[in-house]
């Protein structure tokens, strides 16, 4: 770089001397034609200096990532991630079920299912010690749902990467809901992992029953009659007169109030507390039941999914993209999402339902290969509409949606042609998810199985509470009830 300075001011000196050897009189011509050099050697001396910056900063990238594994671990509990990585992922070759490579890099996927806790049973086994693991098998990305992701996002537990550690910014994540965000913040307000879903959900409702009863399956119309919880009830009754559940139990709506409280599960001070709209979910689902408008079947149970199909008196149920696209049958003849049956409105109140997350394992031997997994699958638009469209996901990027929602020649086969992208993105703004908390997995289930028992009148309403608080201590001794 000096030498080619050196040669430069050389030539502006014989420009310099050519200009005067000319004839020329005026000092000003030898003055600009000596401060015309000097300004392009300058130059030429900032590009270098930029070109050598980028050559080693390329160079220092390249040798990091051949520094890193040759393994990449991916922790989870069903093969949905492992699809989407081997439909969408740039450069992704799937060798068998379990294992695929990018580039040079051996990817293997760890399925632990989730019965019983056996998939959280399996992280807290390996993500502690993750750090000393040996090279090949280290964790390096695994994945959570909403319901226990505070207990891995912990600052304390520093089991999944801060994403800023990574280098991903929050200029990278601008498109994504907020709720998306916040599930996986920990308490110091550093975000620890990534989702390419937007789950939020609506009341999803028979079109025919609609048709026949309320006199219109128009979503405008249908919505007035499911407007709030009032208004549900009483359509309710008016199904009810005409044949007709409107829902399958009164567990497809025991997530909408849960999604809507004011308050934590515990408090601060570790105290199990009971929000006043878990309460009002007790009391408008012992109405329902009492007036025999629902059952208090299981959700996946037979009984739960029978109103999927097309011979069955159910109005509605209440879920996502992923429940419409594939749980309700779509490719079975004689089930209701087959034939366009459905149709989808916002219903009493907005919520959200499942979600897969990323994270990036502490101890990680590929930050680089993880940070550009993340950065793909989660913030990349045309992977985003690819998912959006391939596999019906409602996904994690607000441009992306309000494109397809705009989008006239885009509509649902199962929802006979409506576009519920516009309904889905407006209800995932509003998903606030403040009031999660470390325990509610365990809360909700064991609430849900409690009240069950009040529901069909095998107990009181303080027996069925009694029961809950019993089962809550045994499985959080840390809690108190009282």
């Amino acid at each position: 770089m000096k030498k080619r300075l050196v040669s430069v001011l050389l030539a502006s000196t014989m420009v310099a001397g050519m200009v005067a050897g000319c004839g020329s009189t005026s000092s000003s011509t030898d003055t600009a034609a000596t401060e015309a050099a000097t300004e392009a050697a300058a130059e030429e001396t900032t590009t270098d200096d930029a070109a050598t910056a980028e050559t080693e900063a390329a160079a220092e990238e390249t040798t990091e990532a051949a520094d890193e594994g040759k393994v990449l671990n991916i922790q989870c509990w069903n093969e949905e991630f492992k699809s989407r990585l081997e439909d969408h992922y740039p450069g992704y070759e799937k060798v068998d079920d379990t294992t695929g490579k990018i580039g040079d890099v051996t990817v293997k996927f760890h399925i632990t299912p989730s019965d019983d806790n056996a998939y959280q049973n399996n992280l807290d086994s390996i993500l502690p010690g993750n750090a000393d693991a040996a090279a090949d098998d280290k964790t390096d990305i695994f994945l959570i749902e909403a319901d226990y992701a505070l207990k891995y996002t912990d600052a304390d537990a520093d089991v999944a990467m801060k994403l800023s550690d990574l280098g991903i910014t929050d200029a990278d994540l601008s498109k994504q809901y907020q709720y998306t965000k916040d599930v996986v913040t920990d308490a110091n307000g550093d975000l620890r992992g990534a989702s390419w879903q937007a789950c939020s959900a609506g009341l999803i409702y028979n079109r025919a029953i609609a048709k026949e009863v309320l006199g219109s399956d128009d979503p405008a119309d249908v919505q007035e009659a499911v407007k709030d919880w009032d208004t549900f009830g009483a359509t309710a009754d008016t199904l009810k007169k005409a044949g007709y559940n409107i829902t399958s139990t009164v567990n497809d709506t025991y997530r909408v109030y849960s999604n809507n409280v004011s308050e934590k599960w515990v408090s601060d001070d570790g105290k199990v507390q009971i929000d006043d709209n878990i309460k009002k979910w007790v009391d408008d689902s012992k109405k329902l039941v009492d007036a025999k408008e629902t059952t208090t079947a299981e959700l996946w149970s037979d009984d739960w999914s029978k109103g999927f199909f097309e011979d069955t008196p159910v109005f509605a149920y209440f879920g996502p993209a992923w429940l419409i696209n594939f749980s309700m049958h779509a490719d079975e003849e004689g089930s209701t999402a087959n034939a366009g049956g459905w149709g989808l409105v916002e219903g009493p109140q907005g919520f959200y339902w499942g979600g897969t997350w990323i994270c990036a394992a502490t101890g990680t031997d590929n930050p680089t290969l993880v940070k550009d997994i993340i950065l793909t699958m989660t913030t990349d638009d045309d992977v985003m509409k690819d998912i959006a469209v391939k596999d019906s996901d409602c996904v994690n990027n607000k441009d992306v949606l309000a494109d397809l929602a705009a989008d006239d020649s885009f509509g649902s086969a199962v929802l006979g042609g409506q576009n519920p992208y516009e309904m889905l993105a407006a209800g995932a703004e509003k998903v606030d998810m403040s009031n999660i908390s470390i325990y509610d997995q365990g809360c909700n289930e064991e609430f849900q199985g409690a009240m069950k028992n009040y529901f069909d009148g095998n107990a009181s309403y303080d027996e069925a509470l009694a029961q809950f608080k019993k089962a809550i201590v045994e499985k959080y001794p840390e809690l108190t009830t009282d």
